[in-house]
């Protein structure tokens, strides 16, 4: 049974659907030294406002512009929802937290709906707001996130258990204590994102969140809607080597990526373009840029949309799809923002062109070994 996207919604620092991808033609960057936190310094961030948001902020415009795209209306009774986060709803954490040590005595704080705040309300959310009865699912699987969710999703069609699913991921990951652990992790940027570059320094938080609803393409055809693209097959798996670091071999990895060709039933070769994990950290782009060496062609054209959004962790997946369904929709290459000089001999694209793709390919590599590569397939 063929899997296909009949609806996307983006948020990202450059603005919503039509913003982001319009300015990622132009090169732009979202990316600016701000410093939201008094008790830490100023750092560049993408941020959607000027002061970071919660993750609440984010659901009810995604949702209302999926739908919009995708021509439903709810209650959706028979859908599936499949939506992570990795962050959830840590920020708000965090104020309550520091509320009531300043408070020093519980009973002097106010109410605090704990349980309204779990990891997988998130996805309880949507599902009570396109009234759904099928499964709701609400994987984690840090800057894996997004894959894995839209991965599941497809299962779900696939399977023949749901011949719709919301699927996407969110995250709002600007907050006091996940800036403070990726400074303690050496991990963060000093002036900006420049994935693969020679000087590159760090990863750019930003915030954002991308929901895709999936469809049989017999559900599709009978709404007589045009999907942007289909969903082809995936591989996810996981390194078992370090809490934070990528093994150095690259082995797992490189297996999700075959794993998902496998799948999809491509050969390396029918790959047009690879829309890359590539955070600008020292090694994950130099893990990342020998697997896509040994596993691909040379001319396989590769970029980054970090550079131009920022590190939405968990969501990052899931921006990346729908950046290249609207690449091969629209047969554009999206530039690698933030590169200037190439510290790795892959084809990169350094502007927007215009490209015949057929294919397209899109990876995450996260926190713990979670690998994830997903393939897209250009709308029939």
């Amino acid at each position: 049974m063929k899997v296909v996207v009949t609806g996307i919604s983006l948020w990202s620092a450059l603005g919503n659907l039509e913003q982001s991808w319009q300015a990622l033609q132009q090169h732009q960057s979202a990316i600016r030294l701000q410093q939201p936190f008094v008790e830490l310094p100023a750092l560049p961030l993408a941020t959607i406002g000027n002061t970071p948001l919660q993750l609440p902020d984010l659901l009810s415009p995604l949702l209302k512009d999926v739908l919009a795209d995708s021509g439903l209306e709810p209650p959706l009774t028979d859908c599936g929802v499949v939506v992570g986060s990795s962050r959830s709803f840590q920020g708000l954490w965090e104020q309550w937290a520091q509320r009531d040590y300043l408070a020093a005595q519980w009973e002097a704080t106010a109410f605090t709906p704990w349980l309204d705040t779990l990891p997988h309300q998130v996805a309880l959310t949507l599902a009570r707001s396109v009234g759904s009865q099928g499964a709701v699912l609400a994987p984690m699987a840090a800057c894996a996130t997004g894959i894995w969710a839209i991965a599941r999703g497809y299962e779900l069609i696939r399977t023949g258990e749901y011949e719709r699913v919301l699927v996407g991921a969110v995250e709002a990951p600007i907050t006091p204590l996940t800036l403070a652990g990726f400074a303690k992790m050496g991990a963060l940027a000093t002036t900006g994102c420049y994935p693969f570059d020679q000087h590159r320094e760090g990863l750019v938080l930003g915030e954002g969140g991308a929901l895709l609803l999936l469809e049989s393409a017999e559900l599709a055809q009978q709404r007589q809607k045009t999907p942007y693209g289909e969903i082809l097959g995936f591989g996810v798996t996981a390194d078992g080597y370090h809490v934070s670091a990528p093994n150095p071999l690259g082995s797992s990895a490189m297996r999700a990526i075959e794993n998902c060709l496998q799948s999809s039933h491509l050969r390396p070769e029918d790959v047009d373009y690879i829309h890359s994990h590539g955070t600008s950290t020292p090694l994950n782009d130099q893990n990342e840029a020998q697997i896509m060496t040994a596993l691909f062609p040379p001319a396989v054209w590769v970029s980054s949309t970090k550079g131009a959004t920022g590190h939405t962790l968990g969501a990052s997946g899931a921006l990346g799809v729908v950046f290249s369904l609207l690449a091969l929709r629209e047969q554009i290459l999206p530039p690698c923002v933030g590169l200037r000089e190439s510290a790795f001999a892959l084809n990169f694209v350094n502007k927007c062109q215009s490209f015949p793709l057929n294919y397209a390919l899109c990876l995450s590599f996260g926190f713990g070994g979670q690998n994830g590569a997903i393939a897209l397939g250009r709308a029939c």
